[in-house]
């Protein structure tokens, strides 16, 4: 049987993610974790590690390259959105030295990192999502029609993990932390939304483009911008939304999205072509996303299975630490 290794980026405190991967590797392969951090605690849980440049730094796809070269990687993944795409430009330069790319084609990875876009693209596809204006002006001319209302979040155009975003009650606000936070990036400015949120993990076949698995929770609570307490539940008439809307739009392998239901009607928020924070909930209902990631990597399609995981189970997060011989950066 040949050696099959599975090589992980920006690994962070992803600690159940390279577990995972372990056990999908059992006797076939190892997993080789990498992150520009040597105090990044899932590091630690691989069954090897290496020390790589920060994303915009010199040498970045060289050291993954031979990386890869050096552990005979079969495939190679992300785990945080800016790199994404950066994997996704190279991967005909990975395909040259026999290394599959795991997920979704560059446009989607850019897509997925520009709100305004996806927005636009949402809209022209009638998918139902937040209202979002490009600039104040505009939002305030909604506002003087009725056609918006306070509150409102400001959050940048392009960007993850939450950060820079505000919510906003009163125009003197709006535009004090427009003027500021736009010495930082571009913003835009989206209705809020009140309702059930919805996390939605998804898995499309890499070699048939099917969507394998949906699996759905119901978000209790957030932390740092990641889901802290859930509870798992089927929907049919949600997945049939989801599997449309993946479709329609090319997604391949694992997709993140988050979700909205206001009286009866799904909303779509965010979508990331990645493991979101909150995936150990599938994993541990049944939806084992990193079983068909290797089978696809051995040339085998998966069978669709949506919807077969454990529902009414409850996910709750807690804290641990990771202990390790000092280390030199």
């Amino acid at each position: 049987m040949q050696t099959m290794n599975i090589l992980l980026l920006s690994v962070g405190t992803r600690n159940k993610i390279v577990e995972y991967f372990k056990k999908a590797l059992a006797g076939k392969g190892k997993v080789v974790a990498a992150d520009c951090s040597i105090l990044a605690p899932a590091l630690y849980t691989a069954d090897s590690f290496y020390i790589i440049p920060r994303l915009k730094e010199e040498g970045y796809i060289k050291s993954i390259m031979e990386i890869c070269r050096k552990e005979a990687i079969a495939g190679v993944m992300s785990l945080i959105d800016p790199e994404l795409s950066v994997l996704a430009k190279q991967e005909k330069e990975f395909e040259e030295i026999g290394v599959k790319v795991i997920g979704s084609p560059y446009p989607l990875c850019e897509l997925a990192l520009d709100k305004w876009e996806m927005y636009r693209w949402l809209k022209a596809h009638q998918y139902s999502c937040a209202e979002t204006y490009l600039n104040s002006t505009a939002w305030k001319e909604a506002f003087l029609k009725g056609k918006v209302r306070f509150p409102v979040f400001i959050k940048p155009r392009r960007g993850s993990a939450s950060l820079y975003i505000s919510c906003v009650n009163s125009i003197k606000m709006l535009d004090a932390l427009l003027s500021e936070k736009e010495e930082i990036e571009e913003m835009i400015i989206q209705e809020y939304l009140k309702g059930q949120e919805i996390g939605a993990d998804c898995y499309i076949d890499l070699i048939s483009g099917k969507v394998i698995s949906v699996f759905l929770k119901k978000k209790l609570a957030m932390r740092a911008g990641e889901t802290d307490k859930a509870v798992s539940f089927w929907d049919i008439k949600l997945y049939q939304l989801i599997e449309s809307f993946v479709l329609e739009m090319g997604y391949r392998g694992v997709v993140d999205i988050d979700l909205f239901e206001i009286n009866g009607k799904y909303y779509i928020s965010e979508v990331n072509p990645r493991f979101g924070g909150g995936y150990p909930h599938a994993y541990e209902c049944g939806a084992d996303f990193m079983g068909f990631i290797v089978k696809n990597l051995e040339g085998e399609e998966n069978t669709p299975q949506i919807g077969e995981y454990k529902e009414h189970m409850s996910m709750m997060k807690y804290n641990e630490i990771q202990m390790v011989k000092e280390q030199m950066e």
